[in-house]
């Protein structure tokens, strides 16, 4: 635990180390990451929007090339995306199987819910495909929920597409613009902690406006 939470807090250094050790490797390392990331419910731990950050914070110094890692990140993402998805459309109905009980798993994979957020995603899934790239562990499980819940799948796969483009977008983007600036880079740490939070920020929102039309 200690070594994932330095690995975090200290992303930028340890990764110019690994470009340094391994080069063009890390380019792969990445793709896996953010594959693995953002396509397997049980990693939602890796490292994502301070990943990318850090990658563009590199690329800015010229140790990485900033069309090469946009263009892996952004099929990283989409990809992982869509094979979340549709391990969520084959076997997400078979999980959520339980009827009415008082049981903790019962209540946790109640088919009502399914059905619920079947009705959610016809309606307003393809803004929370888009927002969820921002939030972090939230970003993992919302394409499997949306593969489960039989959301239309050319609907999911437009606004995939182009959540994966503006998430890496903005994050490589703000870290090849901002990332070598003194106070940020001398505070990486601090910098990673605030983009966690900013990034939860739109998913705040949203939930509070769903709460407030269904009270309302």
């Amino acid at each position: 635990m200690d070594t994932l939470i330095d690995l975090f807090l200290h992303l930028d250094v340890h990764l110019a180390r690994y470009v340094a050790e391994y080069g063009w490797l890390v380019y792969g390392m990445l793709f896996a990451i953010i594959f693995a990331e953002t396509g397997l419910v049980v990693t939602p731990f890796l490292p994502g929007d301070s990943l990318l950050f850090a990658c563009g914070a590199l690329a800015a110094t010229g140790a990485m090339d900033i069309s090469l890692v946009f263009i892996l990140i952004a099929t990283a993402a989409i990809l992982g995306n869509s094979v979340n998805y549709f391990i969520g459309r084959t076997i997400g109905p078979r999980v959520f199987v339980a009827t009415d009980g008082e049981g903790l798993m019962q209540r946790l994979l109640n088919r009502k819910h399914l059905d619920r957020a079947h009705e959610f995603f016809e309606r307003r899934g393809g803004m929370a495909v888009v927002l969820s790239r921002f939030a972090p562990i939230i970003r993992t499980f919302v394409p499997f929920v949306a593969g489960a819940a039989a959301m239309n799948a050319s609907t999911f796969l437009l606004y995939n597409v182009a959540g994966g483009l503006l998430w890496t977008a903005v994050c490589v983007g703000a870290g090849y613009a901002f990332g070598n600036v003194p106070v940020v880079k001398d505070n990486f740490s601090i910098v990673a902690i605030g983009i966690v939070f900013v990034s939860l920020i739109p998913i705040a929102i949203e939930m509070l406006k769903h709460r407030r039309d269904s009270t309302a």
